[in-house]
């Protein structure tokens, strides 16, 4: 009935260590310091997205859905890339599935938590793109459980045609 979970070990380079040349104090500020400086761009990525949604006469989900989604997707993206180029293919599924996961369930449902999240935005096209793509990835990670670069050029086709539907004429 259980998964069997495989460990897989992770080479580091030649020479590198996982911290512990640091100073104990050291690490805990560094969080903290990170912390705040992620805390700061929130700030001023938020407030920045809507003049220009006005601007250019975009409604604010466009702009959540793009320039916002761009900015906090580009870690993922380049861990994916990363592990992936290693060999490390789970990392890179996984880091995407789990990314999304906690998006939907912890991000927004603890948003809603604390404060009713309400949109007028959002139109039954980004519901159905969401259910459709994962409808279109389950037999590409079911087959082979991989992606290849066909798929991949597919998926990406996908978010493309999505945002030229939204995009206003």
């Amino acid at each position: 009935m259980g998964e069997n979970w495989e460990t897989t070990e992770i080479p580091f380079s030649s020479g590198s260590s996982c911290g512990s040349s640091l100073p104990p104090i050291l690490v805990p500020s560094l969080l903290i310091l990170l912390a705040l400086i992620l805390l700061a761009g929130a700030e001023l990525l938020v407030p920045g997205s809507s003049p220009l949604a006005v601007k250019l006469g975009l409604a604010l989900l466009l702009v959540g859905l793009t320039k916002v989604a761009l900015g906090t997707s580009m870690p993922e993206l380049i861990v994916s890339v990363k592990a992936a180029m290693l060999g490390q293919s789970d990392i890179a599924i996984g880091n995407v599935l789990g990314s999304n996961l906690f998006n939907i369930l912890f991000v927004l449902g603890g948003s809603a938590a604390i404060h009713p999240v309400r949109t007028t935005a959002l139109k039954p096209l980004d519901l159905w793109m969401m259910v459709g793509v994962t409808v279109i990835l389950l037999p590409m990670l079911f087959s082979g459980k991989r992606l290849n670069r066909p798929e991949g050029l597919v998926l990406v086709a996908c978010y493309g045609g999505y945002l030229f539907f939204m995009w206003p004429k």
